[in-house]
């Protein structure tokens, strides 16, 4: 009973539990031992990123405050580190939570609002240029 409960589990794990765990490939730009930040795979622009805890919690305002304030402060560290990588105005933040059943924030390299516009068509990148993108975020983290 116990195995069957714990494989029941486990094969309900969201799709970024799994990026977690190393299950499933992301183009990783930041982590620590609470928080993983990794390029969307269907950005709205190039650079566009998700922060989330490691824990699984699926409405972002469930976490406690203590996590909440700290997945925003690491957020802000990736903004940063993309702000300098990827020309642009802003780095736009936005919570929806509907899409994946895990806490997330997108970070969206700005020159406009309408670059925040999820009915817009997602960009294709090549393999190459989002490891690019990935790697030059990583080399501006403070």
């Amino acid at each position: 009973m116990r195995l069957r409960t714990f494989l029941s589990l486990s094969s309900m794990a969201s799709i970024f539990t799994q990026i977690i765990r190393g299950e499933i490939p992301a183009y990783k730009v930041a982590e620590d031992v609470n928080h993983l930040a990794f390029l969307d795979i269907s950005p709205l622009a190039r650079g566009h990123t998700l922060v989330i805890p490691k824990r699984e919690v699926d409405y972002i305002f469930d976490l406690v405050d203590e996590d909440l304030a700290k997945l925003n402060v690491f957020a802000k560290t990736v903004a940063v580190a993309i702000k300098k990588a990827i020309p642009c105005e802003r780095i736009g933040i936005t919570v929806i939570g509907l899409e994946v059943p895990h806490a997330h924030i997108h970070l969206i390299p700005l020159h406009s609002i309408h670059d925040m516009e999820f009915s817009r068509p997602k960009l294709t990148l090549p393999a190459s240029e989002m490891e690019q993108i990935a790697n030059s975020i990583r080399e501006h983290l403070s």
